[in-house]
């Protein structure tokens, strides 16, 4: 056997291996394009299963984040975040603040 002979070669293992060497290629690309699938529509499905009333603009968002993918973060941050609980959340820490200085100066 010299070095520039390659085991295998012109023989049915071969076939096999490249049969198997495609198969296996078509199915990592096929679970990695479903498994993107998967997370690219996280959103809408938070949206669905807690009866969000953005659904809409949530789906469009997420359908225009395939292109620009920023987008799919902001339908991310909308799904997930509750603006209502956030902006009351907010407005009682600026009030907080507020009553905190004026006993402060006094």
């Amino acid at each position: 056997m010299s070095l520039l002979s390659v085991p295998f070669v012109g023989t049915g293992a071969d076939t096999a291996l490249h049969v198997v060497s495609g198969v296996v290629l078509v199915a990592s690309v096929i679970a990695a394009v479903y498994g993107f699938w998967r997370i690219h529509e996280l959103p809408i499905n938070k949206a669905h299963s807690s009866d969000h009333h953005q659904l809409g603009l949530i789906t469009a968002l997420t359908w225009i984040g395939f292109i620009w993918h920023w987008v799919w973060v902001l339908a991310v941050i909308i799904a997930f975040v509750d603006m209502e609980k956030a902006i009351i959340r907010l407005r009682d820490i600026w009030k907080n603040e507020h009553t905190d200085e004026e006993t402060t100066q006094c």
